[in-house]
């Protein structure tokens, strides 16, 4: 690489959504509402697990982190995401261009791999309940925690320095509302072969066995699921996995849809809607999914209302 290539581009410029004047307060109104109920709700669920003795389980110790993924995710995309309706200027500089799209990227992966985690853990308490104690020890859960973490930094540090490792002479406006790789490479004068590679190749490594990680998980929990012969049994077993099996359709279905669609279908427009559900919607959606549809957690909502107003 030359020397001063990076001088060209001292800053990006990002297209944002739409380009449509009359649409940007009506967007910008919704996706504050959006970004405020993703506060409240994945801040609501640490909390509750934090202060619930009966949501100190292996269970809610995943689900807490999965609610700390998202805010950071979202509060990582929508602060400059909201600011752009309403600016001028879409402009973001070179340095946080590459911190947005290094925390993107971690945050992606650890969302990636915590559902596999989590499907596990359901996997282990449905098929083998007796040593579930034992096996999803707290120990265990920390290291699981640990190297999902620890996953996402390395594969984020890569990406990242290959991204902007390239010259950015051809343009600097950045085809998208966030810093994104497949955009960057777009407005790339260098080659961008390796990057194309190194991205399909991580991609395979933590989408696909994340994904092969959640069905493998979810053929041995119907198996069992399907022996219990009591009928109450078999609604209370599938009971305790439809929230995140509902969470895994949603995330994964937004990230096979981004990639695997044919050349010819490619979109840059409709890869920004889908960016929007699983950047933003979804860190929206997950909290709603598992405090509906999970009597714990709703039981514990319950109770720390009710604590909330006698102390008042």
């Amino acid at each position: 690489m030359e020397k001063g290539n990076h001088s060209e581009a001292t800053e990006f410029i990002l297209s944002g959504l739409t380009d449509r004047p009359e649409l940007q307060v009506p967007l910008f109104v919704v996706f504050l509402l959006i970004y405020g109920i993703t506060l409240v709700g994945n801040g609501g669920i640490i909390l509750l697990i934090m202060t619930d003795p009966r949501l100190h389980t292996p269970m809610y110790f995943f689900l807490s982190n999965l609610s700390f993924c998202d805010l950071c995710f979202s509060s990582m995309i929508s602060p400059k995401f909201l600011l752009n309706f309403l600016a001028e200027r879409k402009s973001i500089s070179y340095i946080a261009c590459a911190v947005q799209l290094y925390l993107s990227i971690v945050f992606t992966d650890v969302e990636c791999l915590l559902l596999a985690v989590m499907a596990y853990d359901r996997y282990v308490a449905i098929c083998n309940p007796l040593l579930y104690r034992v096996t999803m020890s707290r120990q265990l859960c920390n290291q699981l925690v640990a190297g999902v973490y620890a996953v996402g930094v390395v594969d984020s540090m890569i990406h990242t320095w290959l991204t902007f490792r390239l010259s950015f002479c051809n343009s600097n406006i950045i085809n998208h509302f966030t810093c994104d790789v497949p955009p960057l490479l777009a407005i790339s004068c260098s080659d961008t072969r390796i990057n194309e590679i190194v991205m399909f190749a991580f991609m395979c490594c933590t989408g696909v066995s994340s994904l092969v990680t959640v069905l493998l998980s979810y053929v041995y929990i119907t198996s069992t699921i399907l022996q219990i012969r009591s009928a109450e049994g078999r609604r209370k077993a599938f009971s305790t996995c439809t929230f995140h099996l509902t969470a895994v359709v949603l995330f994964f279905g937004t990230l096979l849809f981004m990639y695997l669609r044919p050349p010819s279908n490619y979109s840059m427009d409709t890869d920004k809607v889908a960016s929007v559900f699983y950047t933003l919607v979804i860190p929206m959606l997950n909290p709603l999914i598992y405090s509906l549809r999970n009597t714990e957690v709703k039981d514990a909502l319950r109770k720390a209302m009710n604590k909330l107003l006698t102390d008042s």
